[in-house]
């Protein structure tokens, strides 16, 4: 099997989120696509949101699409979660899969920051989808695919910032993750 692979703290998942992986899923023909929700972030400082609350919400998100799903994987360490530990792990438990990580196209510029960039791009194959401004600047050594996605501006902050100031994020999220965002009373000030 073809398994994408989408990183991230997700706080809040949101549908730019599913439109990656809906669009990394149909052109680079994977079978299925796994959210890995960060529990400790190696590039964050700190989240909004609890690690346990982060994971529910991502379920909520891809529970209506079946070939979306959630691992824990990144759960079971106690320190921070590195890519490239990650995928050590996952090829480990499923040799019989091939992987590819999603990854932002404006984020390729940062890849070689990475840790472990260097064996990272030996690990693993990149699907790099364009965002709102953004260019493919591939690493020396980094295998990457190119996914066209529709552009679309919308980022967790923004939504973040929108609960904060009582504005609306209908449509930004899926409905069950609103329901738990007003629920949970997450981001609002």
């Amino acid at each position: 099997m073809k398994i994408g692979l989408m990183g991230g703290t997700f706080d809040p998942p949101h549908i730019g989120h599913l439109l990656i992986a809906e669009q990394a899923k149909e052109q680079l023909q994977l079978d299925a696509v796994w959210f890995l929700p960060a529990k400790l972030p190696p590039h964050k400082q700190s989240t909004v949101t609890s690690a346990a609350k982060r994971l529910e919400l991502v379920r909520a998100a891809v529970r209506d699409n079946q070939d979306f799903s959630v691992s824990e994987i990144e759960f079971e360490r106690e320190t921070k979660s590195y890519t490239f530990d990650t995928i050590r792990e996952l090829k480990r438990r499923y040799p019989e899969h091939a992987f590819f990580f999603l990854i932002g196209a404006d984020s390729l510029v940062s890849l070689g920051t990475w840790h472990r960039s260097e064996e990272l791009y030996k690990e693993i194959e990149f699907g790099a989808v364009a965002r709102p401004g953004s260019r493919y600047l591939i690493p020396e050594g980094a295998r990457v695919t190119a996914v066209d996605m529709p552009l679309l501006e919308v980022s967790s902050t923004d939504i973040r910032q929108r609960v904060a100031r009582g504005r609306s994020i209908r449509y930004l999220v899926p409905e069950p993750v609103r329901q738990l965002i007003k629920e949970w009373k997450l981001y609002a000030t």
